[in-house]
């Protein structure tokens, strides 16, 4: 029998759903992921946090990283703050394997939005 492996501290399974606890760093040269901040996982992004650029930039980062429909992320808390919490409805086990991989080290390789 396999141990059931805890999720990181940025990410909550609800059902069939993720909660996902992210610091956005708006103004950046890339849209990346990069790594972990505290409890939240770090991304970056060239958008700047004008009248909601940035929160449309980074659900279309994660939409097209993850490959998800735009209908399946939800802001659902931060939404002018730059920490946020996003839900992402039915996400498969490969959508949380991709996301568990970033606890896995303090200094995990950038996923850019172009390593689909």
């Amino acid at each position: 029998m396999t141990p059931i492996e805890a999720p990181p501290p940025y990410l909550r399974v609800q059902g069939g759903d993720l909660y996902l606890r992210v610091r956005v760093q708006p103004g950046a040269k890339t849209d990346a992921i990069s790594g972990c901040h505290g409890d939240a996982l770090r991304i970056r992004l060239r958008a700047r946090p004008v009248e909601g650029a940035a929160n449309t930039a980074l659900s279309a980062f994660l939409c097209a990283t993850l490959r998800l429909k735009g209908s399946q992320i939800t802001l659902v808390q931060g939404e002018s703050a730059r920490d946020k919490t996003l839900r992402i409805r039915a996400a498969s086990a490969d959508v949380q394997a991709q996301l568990r991989k970033y606890a896995e080290s303090s200094h995990p390789p950038a996923l850019n939005r172009d390593d689909r």
